[in-house]
């Protein structure tokens, strides 16, 4: 006996294929109002029909309620705690609806253990920032590369973990990721077109002090994501006469978790630069502009504590 719920779903999946545009607009967001619940019924409509119209439609509700529980699920991680992690977990999902992060997680830990299995307290910064280099890339053979937009799983975090392939953007999201569970001071920072991740001074970090005359006070060394590889402020420097670009102090401010994943939606948003995905890329912005909006509502709230 079915209950009225499921006499009522039953009854809109028959009205799908109608003609009357108003009715299928009644008809879709009746459905959406049932949230995630009506997902089976829809993917079982869906095996059963052989219209190609048909199954696109269902796929297109489907892909709406994902959605919708997607804008819901990073507003709250935006205007929450923002870890990291779950944040570029939150990404993913919207490729990977299902993902489910265990799997994920548990190979982090496993590489979080043997750096620190290599690590004491003994050892400089450079020599830390050299044990995660050897492990990271050399015994896991993780590598990187340029942005590039026709490999949408390089913006994934569980595909990069699993592959161990990414780009500056994601490999830079694991190393930070890592760095934070063995409380190394690394932060990404506002170099123009690089993601680049400085060392910090822990007194800087504790005192949330970053408006420095000079980068040296604040950052002992660079290091790239793609390689592992630590640098000097001269070679940023370098970087900024080929390019063009003034120093200032604010090139070298840690970018918060909000800026890191609005960065990278941002940038996987460039994936679907086309006229059949472009929804995908206005939604994938959308995410992206909600971070934005979340961290400055921080920074205000920040500099009104600071004022008081």
């Amino acid at each position: 006996m079915y209950s009225a719920r499921e006499r009522e779903i039953n009854a809109l999946l028959q009205l799908l294929d109608d003609t009357d545009t108003e009715v299928l607009v009644s008809v879709e967001e009746r459905l959406l109002s049932y949230g995630q619940s009506v997902i089976p019924n829809l993917e079982n409509y869906w095996e059963q029909s052989p219209d190609d119209a048909l199954q696109v439609r269902i796929e297109t509700i489907i892909h709406r309620i994902h959605y919708s529980n997607l804008v819901q699920e990073f507003t709250n991680w935006a205007n929450g705690e923002s870890d990291l992690l779950y944040g570029a977990f939150l990404v993913a999902k919207y490729q990977y609806p299902e993902l489910q992060s265990v799997q994920t997680i548990q190979e982090i830990e496993r590489m979080r253990r043997n750096i620190w299995l290599e690590m004491n307290s003994y050892l400089t910064p450079l020599e830390q920032i050299k044990i995660m280099e050897s492990i990271l890339y050399n015994f896991y053979k993780m590598k990187g590369g340029e942005l590039v937009y026709t490999q949408p799983n390089d913006y994934m975090i569980h595909k990069v973990v699993e592959s161990k392939k990414g780009n500056s953007i994601t490999n830079g999201i694991l190393y930070l990721i890592l760095a934070e569970q063995l409380d190394l001071p690394v932060r990404a920072i506002n170099i123009p077109r690089q993601f680049v991740l400085g060392w910090f001074s822990h007194q800087v970090l504790f005192e949330n002090d970053f408006e420095l005359t000079h980068p040296a006070d604040t950052i002992k060394f660079y290091i790239d994501p793609n390689s592992g590889i630590g640098f000097q402020l001269k070679d940023i420097e370098l970087y900024f006469k080929r390019i063009g670009v003034t120093s200032t102090p604010s090139y070298f401010k840690p970018r918060s978790n909000r800026q890191i994943i609005q960065l990278l939606l941002e940038q996987f948003a460039n994936c679907f630069d086309n006229e059949t995905e472009g929804h995908k890329r206005k939604e994938l912005l959308a995410l992206a502009a909600i971070a934005a909006q979340a961290n400055a509502a921080a920074q205000q709230r920040s500099d009104v504590e600071e004022e008081d």
